[in-house]
């Protein structure tokens, strides 16, 4: 089993990132955090420096590109990192799945594409030098089949989870392990918004114990809960036009 010592967590002003955050952290880990609420996040780097870590974090966005390459790469020869937990993302469709304002649809793309590229980039250079490291890339449930709300959102981490596993095929030799993270519905922000209901709710806590439990031991997928992981497995193997049909599209 895996044991990580310099963490880096985007999207850790809250939810999953927070969970994550405040459970890795000890005395001998270093944390990068980042997020878009300033209070909360340093609220977050409080609580995580109160149990002993050494916290760096700041309010960048994932898509600034400029600004987030030296901030890693700073934090990764200050603390070589062995473990990257791209978790930063957005569900801001409407209704109709903005199909009435494709700018809402480019935003989401962005943030929850470009972001995780943007963080494991900077970082997959050194961890194949140092021939050791685990990715831990945060997709969703909602990446396996198309859902009639949320499009844009359901196909930027269909997008993600399969760039994720492709990669960690060519990883593998480096001593580089990759693991997507697919949870289904988990207490956060963007499921405080959701405008549909939401089966097999998780707390933040429970899904950080399910995560930090895969990514230690490696695992390809870790998708969660099974009551969410079973209803989007049927749907994925049904002939199309049953699982249209059943969702109200046929």
């Amino acid at each position: 089993m895996k044991t990580f010592s310099s963490i880096v967590i985007t999207g850790a002003s809250s939810g999953i990132g927070e969970a994550l955050a405040l459970d890795y952290a000890g005395p001998g880990v270093a944390l990068a955090l980042t997020g878009r609420d300033a209070e909360r996040l340093e609220t977050v780097a409080a609580g995580c420096r109160a149990k002993g870590a050494t916290v760096v974090a700041a309010t960048i966005d994932v898509t600034d590109r400029e600004r987030f390459l030296p901030w890693l790469t700073a934090f990764d020869q200050a603390h070589p990192v062995d473990l990257v937990l791209a978790n930063a993302g957005i569900s801001i469709d409407k209704d109709n799945s903005s199909l009435d304002d494709f700018s809402i649809i480019r935003k989401t793309l962005d943030v929850n594409i470009n972001g995780v590229l943007n963080t494991v980039e900077p970082l997959l250079g050194p961890m194949i030098a140092r021939k050791r490291g685990q990715i831990g890339i945060v997709s969703s449930l909602a990446g396996f089949i198309g859902l009639p709300y949320s499009a844009s959102y359901n196909a930027s981490k269909a997008a993600v989870r399969v760039w994720g596993e492709s990669i960690r095929y060519v990883l593998k030799k480096d001593g580089i392990g990759v693991s997507v993270i697919c949870p289904g519905f988990v207490v956060s922000r963007i499921t405080a918004e959701a405008p549909f209901p939401m089966p097999f709710l998780m707390s933040s806590a429970r899904a950080s114990k399910i995560i930090r439990r895969g990514l230690a031991a490696n695992k390809p997928r870790i998708a969660f809960p099974i009551g969410t992981k079973a209803g989007v497995w049927l749907g994925s193997v049904l002939p199309g036009s049953w699982t249209a049909r059943l969702l109200g599209a046929a």
